[in-house]
């Protein structure tokens, strides 16, 4: 029977069909449709996917590249029309704006001519042409300003030339400037246009550093007219001390050095200055010194020494003010220039402050320039001295 059975499973009527699991739509019934074999198939998958791959990775390329020409054409300084949008991507317009209006303004002819012997400088103001029109009417009444910034009180004048465009000035000046003080000046020729009837309008200027001229020969040249500056400062002069403080024994030591290029304050260009040493204490006047005068000089030389009193413990609230004074017998002595030191100091006069609080028993020298009096007055805010009540007996 067991044969019997194993017969009845293997054979089969003729008219039974054999059926398969597979659907009729599945992945290996179309597989089974192809004449090739799997691995074949599989080798043919993976580069189509590869070749849609690159298609898609060109396709990105090429947006991008569409997209950079259109970059390029918002910076591209051809491709710009607009005024306001040239003038951000082009700030150096204003300059070139600037040098058309410098050359609007017009040019001025000088000459130099210095004498090593009387150590003067003369300077000639010969004519200016092509002047920028100040005046309604298309024209100008201009003259010249001329002076030296070593010596800004001492200033020359020409003429005024009524309604003209081209004055013709052919007037000198002399100046009184030592050899050793050329290198340091600057030659400044304001020309302005008079007004009668209100302030007079400056045209231009030409700022000449002596420092760049031969003046081993005489010089004529012509110069473009420039924008005026601002007003400039005075130079009053530079002045070099040291300060040595002990705390130990509380004694602060000023040793006033020299000082150059001082200010001229007689008739004759020079100066005789000496230096005075105040101490201030909770903004009072505590204590003062002086030196000698140096006479008929712009850089004296001092090397005195000054030893005062500071306990440490006031050491924070004393300013040390350093001033250089003209001396004269007839009149009463001016100030040239002042600067303080101290914990309320700025700038140069803090730090040489500090560096001596730093360096405590040494001696630390230093040049400073000097300053307007009344302005380190208003800076040190001086009170006035207390005064006793007088009681009546």
């Amino acid at each position: 029977m067991a044969m019997a059975a194993r017969k009845g499973r293997t054979t089969a009527s003729p008219h039974t069909s054999i059926t398969t699991t597979a659907w009729p739509g599945s992945l290996d019934s179309w597989l089974s449709w192809i004449p090739l074999p799997k691995w074949a198939l599989i080798t043919v998958a993976v580069a189509g996917a590869i070749l849609l791959l690159l298609f898609l990775i060109c396709i990105l390329k090429c947006c991008c590249s569409k997209k950079k020409p259109k970059k390029k054409e918002r910076i591209s300084l051809c491709a710009i029309s607009n005024s306001t949008t040239t003038s951000l991507v082009q700030p150096e317009m204003e300059d070139l704006e600037r040098e058309v209006e410098q050359k609007q303004r017009g040019k001025l002819q000088y000459s130099l001519e210095y004498n090593f012997r009387k150590q003067e400088l003369k300077v000639g103001v010969k004519q200016a042409v092509e002047l920028k029109a100040m005046d309604s009417g298309g024209t100008s009444d201009p003259y010249v300003i001329v002076y030296l910034t070593s010596d800004m009180k001492k200033r020359y004048e020409t003429k005024v030339y009524r309604k003209t465009l081209n004055p013709i000035f052919n007037e000198s000046f002399i100046f009184q400037v030592p050899q050793a003080e050329v290198s340091e000046s600057t030659l400044v020729m304001q020309v302005y246009d008079f007004n009668p009837f209100a302030k007079h309008d400056i045209i231009g200027e030409v700022r000449l550093p002596l420092a760049s001229v031969n003046l081993q020969h005489v010089i004529e040249q012509w110069s473009d007219l420039a924008v005026a500056s601002k007003v400039e400062e005075e130079h009053l002069g530079e002045i070099c001390f040291s300060l040595r403080y002990v705390p130990s024994t509380g004694k602060l030591t000023v040793l006033i050095l020299e000082a150059k290029q001082l200010k001229r304050m007689d008739s004759h260009g020079l100066s005789d200055p000496f230096v005075k040493v105040h101490l201030i204490l909770n903004r009072k006047k505590w204590k003062k010194k002086k030196t000698s005068v140096k006479k008929n000089t712009l850089s004296p030389y001092f090397n005195e020494v000054f030893v005062f009193e500071v306990p440490f413990s006031q050491i924070q609230n004393v300013d040390v003010v350093i001033s250089v004074w003209d001396h004269d017998k007839v009149t009463k002595n001016e100030p040239i220039g002042k600067l303080f030191l101290g914990c309320r100091a700025t700038g140069n006069q803090l730090r040489h402050w500090s560096d001596m609080l730093s360096n405590p028993r040494r001696p630390l020298a230093q040049w400073h320039i000097l300053q307007p009096p009344e302005v380190v007055d208003k800076a040190l805010g001086l009170k006035s001295p207390l005064k006793l009540p007088l009681h009546s007996r």
